[in-house]
């Protein structure tokens, strides 16, 4: 079964019932995740994926409601005895500053640690980052206040595109990677500097033209608006629904 899993979806300040935004891709061969934060062994868990079968990585950007569980991702895979590489796949910005914290750890002190492949990727329109028997992923930048990358998965079996923003302001460069797309899930966390409103969201989805609207990185418990689709569907009139903890799209 080849499907994403929704781990996360709230803005930085995350609630009990929402964790920070990321998402696992499980294909037949290979397991993607799609950022890292707070305890990433147990959340892959509840979502019925074992941790040790990841294979890949993928940091959107540097700040810490995104990357904060890596740290203990990787710790916890060599204290289970890992011995297969994994693939970390982020802009140089990304990589180089996650290199730097690994190293405030002394990770090259610990004993038969598994490798670890580092993929830089330009910051440029259209990047390919992964090609496998069950999808494709690219990448094209954001705009956000620090370097940032959003995603493009075309599912091979079934014919179908999936495009996730990331954290982003609106922009041409996420309008032409969400182009045609079945899904796109957008950020929803408010109109401010690096962000996007709901119906920003909305606005990105009709010039891109997709099929149907997930917002994603909303504020969530005490800061909840229980008004995004309602503001989302001022500029997109396809369907449109909030994404949520352990939503399951299905790709097989």
């Amino acid at each position: 079964m080849t499907k994403l899993i929704i781990l996360g979806s709230s803005n930085a300040v995350s609630s009990k019932n929402n964790e920070n935004t990321h998402m696992v891709l499980v294909g037949e061969k290979r397991i993607v995740l799609i950022d890292c934060v707070s305890n990433p062994i147990r959340r892959l868990e509840q979502a019925g994926v074992d941790f040790m079968d990841v294979t890949d990585l993928i940091l959107t950007h540097f700040h810490p409601d995104h990357v904060s569980g890596v740290p203990l991702l990787l710790m916890d895979m060599w204290l289970r005895g890992r011995k297969k590489s994994i693939n970390i796949y982020g802009l140089h910005y990304t990589l180089d500053r996650m290199e730097q914290l690994m190293t405030m750890y002394v990770w090259e002190s610990w004993p038969d640690f598994y490798p670890v492949a580092f993929h830089r990727l330009p910051e440029s329109e259209n990047t390919r980052l992964l090609d496998c028997d069950d999808y494709k992923i690219t990448s094209s930048p954001g705009h956000h206040v620090i370097p940032t990358i959003g995603l493009r998965i075309e599912f091979k079996k079934v014919n179908k595109t999936l495009v996730y923003s990331c954290d982003t302001e609106p922009c041409d460069e996420i309008v032409r990677l969400a182009d045609g797309a079945d899904i796109l899930i957008h950020e929803a966390a408010g109109a401010s500097m690096g962000h996007s409103s709901a119906e920003q969201a909305g606005q990105t989805a009709t010039k891109a033209e997709v099929g149907k609207l997930y917002l994603i990185h909303y504020p969530t418990g005490e800061y909840a608006n229980e008004n995004l689709i309602t503001e989302a569907r001022q500029s997109f009139k396809g369907e449109i629904a909030l994404a949520t903890d352990f939503m399951t799209l299905d790709f097989s």
